[in-house]
């Protein structure tokens, strides 16, 4: 081996033995500084510890004084609220303390009134006892005392008691009935003289607020002609235009020799309505024949129908009443061609319907129902020249058919006193047709027909014994008795005055009220010669 190979293996083994012991001093040094690295990490962990330890310390410390404090004011604030509670309880027993005791000096005052009155009542029945005892053997003396004064009047008068008795009852029975006479009058005088004044209030209070045409209404029974060249087409050939225009109508048509004028006659207004329309169409379009004749009568027909329907409509509107049948609306339409003494039935229902209401309101009764019953009063008379029987029983009929409230069936039935009224309302209808049938100009009435009520009032007021003279005057709404004053005392007087009234009601028909007066007068007579 050379020197150089042996230099190099120096070399190598130096180099060698110097890694190795850097190796180890390194891994000294290293092992070193880690363990003075983990010594400075533990310091500074024990001084954190430390250091949270005593953070933790103090903020215990800090939570428990907290604590405390709170705790003492929860004490406190405890302590308070029983305070007021005790206090509170205190007191409330003290007021409960007075009650008892002002309720234990109530009933030892009423023990003691209690006891005072006990010893009253006694006192007074012990004394009552005494009284009623006393007043017993009174009374056993005045028996004795009366039984004696009996026999001794008995015998001075000569009669019995039993006699004397039935005499003092008979005079008191004769002073009795005179009385009662006296007071029936006064009664009856005050009671007129408060239902006249009201009567008459409410009565002029309704007739005010009506205004009624005063003038009739008179069905059209005339068709003007624009000249007498219109009466030949009318007739037509051989008379077969006016033979259609009667069978298609129901009517009769009358030419003659009024100029210009042909006059439409029949029964039925409705029927007379429908020709009449149809004659004024055929004159106006000029072309008259059968056919055509036909065609505008059907036409009117229908017209008429609905006139009758809105008029009904239209006078149930006015008056106010709804939920009318629609039959029974066609009735109250008909009623516009319909008459009674001269006067329309349709303003007449109409008129009596107001005056109901009215007076209905005045008196706090039901307007809407006296308003029903007053216009469908007289709805049976468009129903008399088509069936048998009064107006008024058609009219309970229709009525009674279609649903009518009982109360309407009444005013119906009693507005002439065929029946008993039921109900104030009907008792106003009744009053209302009087008013509306009784006013200046509403109605027509025949001459005989007037003759024969005041012959029947005087026949009825002369037939009572004691009537010397009677008298109808103002136009039958007034009949004045004069009386033989030896056979009709005062009492007397107003009996036979409502009795005459009663029988007059009962027997006479008539328009509004008759008033009865009876005179009774002394006359002395002597002669100077």
């Amino acid at each position: 081996m050379t020197n150089t190979a042996w230099l190099a293996v120096a070399g190598i083994l130096l180099f060698a033995i110097a890694g190795a012991v850097f190796f180890f001093v390194g891994r000294k040094l290293g092992v070193k500084t880690e363990l003075r690295r983990q010594q400075q990490a533990r310091a500074t962990a024990e001084e954190t510890a430390k250091r949270i330890v005593g953070d933790a310390e103090r903020e215990a410390e800090s939570l428990r004084k907290t604590a405390i404090l709170s705790g003492k004011e929860e004490v406190m604030k405890l302590r308070e609220e029983w305070e007021v509670e005790m206090r509170s309880r205190r007191e409330e027993i003290e007021r409960e303390e007075r009650k008892v005791d002002e309720k234990e000096g109530q009933l030892n005052r009423k023990y003691d009134l209690l006891e005072q009155r006990e010893r009253e009542t006694t006192r007074r029945t012990e004394t009552l006892g005494n009284r009623e005892k006393t007043l017993a053997d009174r009374e056993q003396e005045l028996d004795k005392m009366l039984g004696e004064e009996r026999r001794r009047l008995e015998q001075l008068a000569g009669i019995s008691a039993a006699d004397a008795k039935a005499e003092l009852m008979h005079r008191m029975e004769e002073e009795a009935q005179a009385d009662a006479a006296n007071k029936i009058r006064e009664i009856r005088e005050s009671a007129k003289r408060n239902a006249e004044r009201e009567a008459k209030k409410i009565i002029a209070l309704a007739i005010q607020r009506i205004a009624a045409e005063q003038s009739v209404e008179a069905t059209v029974s005339a068709v003007s002609l624009p000249n007498d060249e219109m009466k030949g087409r009318i007739i037509g050939r051989e008379g077969r235009n006016i033979r259609a225009f009667e069978l298609a109508t129901g009517v009769d048509v009358i030419i003659d020799d009024t100029p210009d004028t042909v006059v439409v006659s029949c029964f039925d207004p409705i029927r007379r309505e429908i020709a009449r329309l149809s004659l004024e169409k055929l004159v106006a379009d000029g072309r008259i024949h059968p056919g055509r004749i036909e065609e505008v009568v059907n036409k009117s027909r229908l017209e008429v129908d609905a006139s009758i329907v809105e008029t009904g409509e239209q006078a149930a509107y006015e008056t106010g009443v709804h939920g009318l049948n629609p039959e029974l609306v066609k009735l109250i339409g008909r009623m516009r061609w319909r008459t009674s003494y001269g006067q329309n039935i349709l303003n007449h229902s109409k008129e009596v319907a107001w005056l109901a209401g009215i007076m209905a309101a005045e008196l706090g009764l039901d307007v809407p129902m006296a308003r029903r019953g007053a216009l469908l009063h007289d709805v049976g008379k468009v129903l008399t020249h088509e069936h048998e029987g009064t107006h008024v029983q058609l009219g309970v009929e229709m009525a009674t058919k279609y649903g009518e409230n009982p109360i309407v069936v009444n005013c119906i039935a009693a507005h002439h006193d065929d029946v008993p009224h039921e109900s104030e309302i009907s008792v106003l209808v009744q009053a209302a047709d009087a008013i509306s049938g009784a006013r200046p100009g509403a109605r027509r009435e025949a001459f005989e027909t007037y003759v024969k009520r005041l012959e029947g009032l005087e026949k009825i007021a002369a037939s009572y014994r004691g009537i010397e003279k009677v008298f109808a005057i103002q136009a039958g709404r007034e009949v004045r008795v004069i009386v033989v004053p030896e056979e009709v005392d005062d009492p007397r007087m107003a009996t036979l005055t409502e009795e005459i009234a009663r029988r007059i009601e009962a027997e006479l028909q008539y328009p509004g009220q008759i008033k009865v007066v009876l005179i009774r007068e002394t006359r002395a007579v002597d002669f100077a010669r």
